[in-house]
């Protein structure tokens, strides 16, 4: 059986930071790495702020993390919509992130990679 690393805490409490799962690698990150998304009207809408109202789905700010999550329909589905949701407002907002860091910062290492997996020793 594959064991996860649990995260210390998923909620906050003290000095710790909150842990979340984003809906589209499924990997475990702290909040401030991560994007709320709320659904409304039938759209998938980005809480800058984290404080909309209602059930929210994580993800990075990432294009291949909102790819991954609308491929697998995970939006619809950590949100419990009961049809799709319009994702265009989360596409802006990440393009727009994805922007600005690649102007100011340089670049982050390739999520997408399979950085920290385990690997199996040879006797």
């Amino acid at each position: 059986m594959v064991r996860h690393p649990q995260p210390t805490s998923t909620r906050h409490t003290g000095g710790s930071t909150p842990v979340r799962l984003c809906v589209g690698c499924r990997r475990r990150e702290s909040v401030g790495d991560l994007v709320r998304v709320v659904a409304s009207a039938g759209h998938a809408v980005v809480d800058e702020r984290r404080r909309l109202p209602g059930r929210g789905a994580w993800v990075h700010p990432d294009p291949g993390c909102v790819s991954r999550a609308e491929r697998r329909r995970a939006f619809p589905r950590a949100l419990r919509a009961r049809a799709a949701l319009d994702t265009t407002g989360v596409w802006q907002h990440v393009e727009r992130l994805t922007e600005s860091r690649t102007d100011t910062e340089p670049p982050r290492p390739d999520r997408n990679k399979e950085a920290g997996r385990p690997v199996m020793s040879q006797p």
